[in-house]
């Protein structure tokens, strides 16, 4: 006999509660306190953002009414690598519980489509909208309060033996009331400093991406995403990214352009097998960052030191004289406010279920009247066609109805926007998965950018350092 705990849902097998499918691919410890629950629970009101292995989608829970950001995975034999990094995201969120670090608030399953959605509180804005708005910088309370929360989330990851690998301004997301969550532990790994093993050095995204990195370590630490917290810094107080190159010999020759030429010492100590050698530079910290307030410039300097092992900690960072100095970090209701309620939504969700109620009335018309073509099949003269007619033209109008909807235009001259369609229901949002799947170019996994951003301002954070 099986296992009592299997039950047969339609023709879906499920243990616990959860489908099988979904155990074969994520560890049972992984889903352990979470509630099973069905995708179709929840409203979807439109896509948000997309990256290489997932898309993710501003959605609201039928019972409760709250808004909820869903990261979709769609598990296929052909893309396994997305069921690994989903599989070790989940174990990775699961360890975490900081203010500062995004907390996974559910797993649902859509069954026959064999998906899973990764159930976050939605956040309206993050860091990378907040550095590029267009009326002023940040003022340094400002700054010093957003570096605060950043360094207490890495702080919390480290201290739980965790890798980020991918700060960024957009996996920053802050909500309504100003508090940074640190999100998108995609590319995240477990870290033990006694445990030497290698790690694939194609993480975290070019313009944040440390030297030891380019070079292609295989052997690092804390310092990586430490890094990427001084490239923000100094993006926060010029408004843009500060080493947007375009090609990873071009970074490595950025960063030695502001942080000056390595020493012999340093090339020894990281052995790795380059011949590498950039041109002789001196540091231009002093230049470069001339306009910075001069209490940020120490902080600075430690945490973009070219040898990982000065960067320090994220601790110890937090201990800086930046932060003690005047004017001290603001209080969250200092921060800027960037985002705007979309009013129109609670009657979008009232419109998803007015057509799921309009749908079942047409679907039961529809077997009435089979029962009657079916009826009158055996009569010479009959006539079935019509149900047909009525099904093929409504499945017309919706699939017109989404086409239309997702749409995307540029303007001459302009930045391209990308536009993402308003979905009516889940199935709209699996027609959708199949038309507009992601494919898997040959890029660096670092590229993968998961964003609770609304569509239309994904493209501006790559618009910088022409």
């Amino acid at each position: 006999m099986g296992d009592p705990r299997q039950i047969a849902e339609g023709e879906v097998e499920t243990v616990d509660g959860w489908p099988r499918w979904l155990l074969e691919n994520v560890q049972l410890e992984a889903l352990a306190g979470l509630v099973p629950k069905s995708a179709e629970c929840y409203d979807m009101l439109r896509k948000v953002g997309q990256g290489t292995y997932s898309n993710v989608y501003k959605a609201r829970d039928r019972d409760t009414g709250k808004i909820v950001a869903l990261k979709k995975v769609r598990f296929e034999t052909s893309e396994s690598e997305s069921v690994k990094f989903m599989a070790r995201e989940i174990l990775i969120l699961r360890r975490l519980d900081h203010p500062n670090v995004v907390k996974l608030e559910g797993l649902a399953t859509s069954r026959m489509h064999r998906s899973i959605y990764l159930v976050f509180d939605f956040m309206q804005s993050d860091l990378a909208r907040v550095v590029s708005r267009p009326d002023g910088r940040l003022t340094e309370p400002q700054v010093k309060c957003y570096m605060q929360q950043l360094l207490s989330g890495l702080q919390h990851c480290h201290e739980k033996g965790i890798l980020h690998r991918d700060i960024k301004g957009s996996n920053l997301l802050i909500d309504k009331n100003g508090v940074l969550k640190i999100a998108d532990f995609g590319l995240a790994n477990d870290y033990n400093p006694q445990l030497k093993r290698p790690l694939t050095s194609r993480v975290v995204t070019l313009w944040y991406r440390a030297p030891e990195l380019l070079l292609g370590a295989t052997d690092y630490g804390v310092g990586i995403d430490l890094w990427s917290a001084g490239c923000l810094l100094a993006e926060m107080f010029a408004g843009r990214p500060i080493l947007p190159g375009r090609t990873e010999l071009e970074q490595l020759h950025r960063i030695f352009k502001l942080c000056g030429s390595p020493s012999e010492d340093y090339w020894r100590k990281l052995r790795i097998a380059t011949s590498f050698r950039p041109p002789h530079n001196k540091p231009s910290f002093a230049e470069t960052f001339r306009d910075f307030p001069a209490s940020s410039l120490g902080l600075l300097s430690t945490l973009l030191a070219l040898d990982p092992a000065y960067r320090g900690s994220a601790s110890s960072a937090l201990q800086n004289e930046f932060f003690r100095m005047s004017p001290l970090a603001c209080e969250l209701s200092g921060l800027p406010v960037i985002y705007t309620e979309d009013i129109n939504e609670v009657d979008q969700s009232r419109e998803c279920r007015k057509r799921r109620s309009s749908r079942k009335r047409r679907a039961g018309a529809q077997r009435e009247g089979q029962k009657k073509d079916n009826q009158a099949s055996e009569r010479p003269k009959g006539d079935s066609g019509s149900s047909k007619e009525e099904k093929s033209s409504d499945a017309m109008t919706n699939s017109g109805d989404l086409n239309s909807s997702s749409t995307g235009s540029t303007s001459s001259g302009a930045k391209p926007i990308i536009k993402f369609p308003t979905f009516r229901s889940l199935s709209d949002v699996e027609d959708d998965e199949i038309t507009h799947r992601p494919t898997l170019e040959k890029r660096s996994a670092s590229t993968v950018d998961f964003r609770y951003l609304v569509g239309e301002r994904i493209s501006e954070h790559y618009a910088f350092g022409k």
